[in-house]
């Protein structure tokens, strides 16, 4: 739990595990409806957490002071009104230099219990350990991985040409969780018109086997017809998904859309088997996992991962409108 709470860098897991959880288990708690049920005891009324006080001598670590982890926590949280933290010890550890945080959260309207988490803080004060993952820390945890996509992400875009929003969806064209992204991905589009929306190829090949096909079959489409042309493409190919499972099922359903963005099946059949399409698809790989992106679909926010598979719109804009406010742009 503590390592989906980190990785998910600024989507609460936990919130939304909760939630599950309280309606998984309200249904269980009702009954058959006996003939004469007892009426339920009204519900205990829900009260704001109280932290317990940090004690100093929890506090034996020089480095991160409270005021950083709190604006690291502020990055990543501050979109959610209702979440509260309070950072509970700062520890030296046998390793020099590495300090180990604890951190109490709980939500302002009780309906959650009180947790706690930990990570453990590098010598660099630049990043953490979370489970067995190393992350961005700082008050601006996202600048550089901002800095590099405004680099590297060259993929088919839609919305504004300039890169001061830019919103970079990391997919895979074989993969179900993607397919049912793409009404999120749509809204936003309409959302945040001066957003620039990327389309990054990042095809898991060891469990979706004719996604490499398709994400080369996109470059080719967006060299020969431009983004208008990939993002048709690619609607159709995740209307047809179902035909993206054998070598002759996947060459039918690419070409259909292919056809259906107006371009010629056989020119960008001949273009995808050649090897600067494949390089063009690994780079793209390469700049994914250059930002331990691990799982499709991945949202970027100028930099800030956000899975947005089950995540429910309003959150997302919500993260996207926070962020924009980070890092003082306008998001609308």
């Amino acid at each position: 739990m503590i390592r989906s709470y980190f990785r998910l860098a600024g989507v609460s897991t936990l919130a939304l595990l909760s939630l599950t959880a309280q309606h998984m288990q309200a249904q269980q708690q009702v009954p058959a409806a006996p003939p004469q049920a007892a009426a339920p005891a009204a519900p205990a009324p829900l009260a704001a957490p109280i932290f317990p006080k940090a004690d100093p001598a929890n506090f034996t670590a020089p480095t991160p002071t409270a005021a950083a982890v709190n604006g690291f926590l502020q990055a990543a949280w501050g979109y959610d009104e209702n979440r509260v933290w309070q950072v509970q010890a700062i520890l030296k550890t046998q390793v020099e230099g590495l300090s180990k945080v604890v951190v109490l959260v709980a939500d302002k309207s009780g309906k959650q219990k009180m947790a706690a988490l930990q990570f453990f803080a590098l010598p660099d004060g630049q990043h953490i350990i979370a489970g067995d993952e190393v992350l961005p820390f700082g008050e601006h945890p996202y600048a550089a991985d901002r800095a590099a996509l405004q680099q590297s992400a060259d993929g088919p875009y839609r919305g504004a040409a300039d890169k001061t929003l830019e919103l970079v969806e990391f997919a895979d064209l074989q993969c179900p969780h993607c397919k049912a992204a793409q009404p999120t991905m749509d809204k936003l589009a309409v959302d945040f018109p001066k957003a620039r929306i990327v389309f990054q190829n990042y095809p898991l090949t060891r469990i979706h086997p004719e996604a490499l096909k398709a994400a080369s079959y996109g470059v080719c489409v967006t060299r020969q017809g431009g983004s208008t042309a990939f993002f048709q493409f690619a609607s159709a190919v995740y209307e047809g998904q179902d035909g993206l499972t054998t070598p002759d099922g996947t060459t039918l359903t690419l070409n259909s859309a292919v056809t259906k963005a107006g371009l010629d099946p056989a020119k960008i059949a001949a273009c995808s088997a050649t090897p600067d399409v494949l390089a063009e698809v690994q780079k793209s790989v390469k700049l994914a996992q250059s930002l331990n992106v691990n799982q499709t679909p991945m949202l970027m926010i100028n930099g800030r991962p956000v899975p947005i598979d089950g995540v429910p719109y309003e959150t997302i804009k919500k993260i996207v409108e926070y962020q924009a406010k980070l890092d003082g742009v306008a998001a609308q």
